[in-house]
């Protein structure tokens, strides 16, 4: 099936049809756009087979968040905002009303400065982000429909469906070989969501720990620009300190510099952007085919839903919630079976063991818990980089060497030839 013992099973990665590397350079012209003589001369891009079908998951994902959306709570959506008309307060908001709220005024004004800034960035400088105007607004009302959906999702699961493909996807047919503007359309219409979801996310614990509105609002505006600026500060230190970072095949084995989150972003402005989902995932491709995960997760959530009506007493009939099985594996890559492992070991104790036979504990130390773990690794990766990282020494151990497994990284077809893998 598409040719996948060509590739490695699991690599993020684009391929030849022979199973090497697809030299990505060699199709850009001098306006980072795609040189379409040159693409045809080196032939289609191919994915490893767990890579295509992470795309396919990821079209099944958005197509059911939208339809279990409108099934499971379609109704709640509507008598809630029915009800917001007439004034009904719960005793939170009760309690909140001591503090002063937040003007409206403050929220459109950030619109406003944010959103002409934006628009003149891609008038101004469109020969830099090759974005155009429409594309912004179009981008704004993607995230402005998802919005709802995707926070009520999060809300009842703590997991947050991407907009990342369908963004991609929408602007990679409108707008095909321009993958820096593809990049900026994601951007604005995927974070914009997924920040607006984390918005009212700490709003919704400012609330219920009685934090004043406006402080909250403060906070979050200060720590935006605050965390922006270092970010891009650290990111572009590391780029021009770094010799050969983000290049795997130029770095020595066992280096921490891969970064293979920024890998797959790459690959997928090259997928969408560059070479455009026509030319992959439509006529002009090999995984047409994977169009159909969008009709299977739109039809997954009305299945459940019948099934729920059918048999109203089986109470664990209405806990399947598709979209976040189907995006289980939105993760993947870059992160990898080492990574899933590790998660569901701790989930199964933590969620599982710990809830059922330990309850008392769970209720009390799990989220302190679960907190402490997340912390523990933002400081110890800290501290690795200042005791190791920054004496250019390594840390060679089992957890460090890779998968284990050369069918992770090797083809499995015969006379297909790669550096460091067997040949069949």
């Amino acid at each position: 099936m598409y040719g996948a013992r060509k590739f490695p099973i699991f690599s993020s990665h684009l391929f030849t049809s022979q199973g090497q590397k697809y030299n990505i350079s060699a199709i850009v012209n001098d306006k980072f756009e795609l040189d379409i003589q040159k693409y045809e001369q080196q032939g289609r891009i191919h994915l490893s087979m767990l890579f295509s079908l992470t795309y396919g998951f990821g079209f099944a994902t958005i197509a059911s968040t939208l339809t279990h959306v409108a099934f499971f709570y379609g109704r709640e959506i509507s008598e809630r905002f029915r009800a917001s008309y007439n004034k009904k307060e719960d005793v939170h908001t009760r309690l909140m009303r001591k503090y002063a709220d937040i003007p409206s005024w403050w929220f459109y004004a950030l619109l406003a400065v944010t959103f002409t800034a934006s628009l003149m960035l891609t008038i101004f400088l469109n020969d830099q982000v090759q974005m155009p105007w429409w594309a912004l607004i179009f981008a704004c009302i993607i995230a402005f429909i998802f919005t709802l959906p995707i926070s009520i999702i999060t809300a009842t699961t703590n997991q947050t469906p991407g907009l990342n493909i369908i963004t991609e996807y929408v602007l990679g047919l409108i707008y095909p070989g321009r993958p820096i503007a593809n990049v900026c359309f994601k951007v604005y219409g995927y974070m914009s969501m997924a920040q607006a979801v984390s918005f009212l996310s700490d709003f919704k614990l400012g609330h219920y720990m009685k934090i004043p509105p406006r402080s909250m609002f403060i906070v979050q505006s200060v720590g935006t620009v605050i965390a922006g600026t270092i970010n891009i500060s650290v990111a572009w230190w590391l780029l021009t300190s770094i010799k050969n970072i983000c290049h795997d095949d130029l770095l020595p084995p066992d280096s921490p510099w891969t970064c293979p989150g920024d890998r797959v972003f790459f690959d997928a402005s090259v997928i969408w952007g560059l070479v455009g989902p026509k030319r992959i995932f439509g006529s002009l491709g090999n995984y047409s085919s994977m169009n159909w995960f969008f009709l299977g997760g739109a039809i997954g959530p009305a299945i459940v839903w019948l099934f729920h009506k059918a048999f109203p007493k089986q109470s664990w009939i209405p806990l399947i919630n598709l979209p976040v099985l189907l995006g289980a594996t939105g993760m993947m890559p870059p992160a990898t079976p080492l990574n899933y492992n590790a998660w569901i070991i701790f989930g199964t104790i933590f969620n599982y063991f710990l809830f059922r036979y330990r309850k008392s504990w769970w209720q009390r130390y799990n989220y302190i818990v679960s907190a402490a773990l997340d912390a523990g690794v933002a400081f110890m990766a800290v501290a690795l980089y200042f005791t190791f990282g920054i004496e250019d020494k390594e840390i060679d151990w089992w957890g460090t060497s890779g998968e284990h497994c050369s069918l992770a990284i090797c083809p499995t077809a015969k006379g297909i030839q790669i550096a460091g893998c067997p040949v069949y």
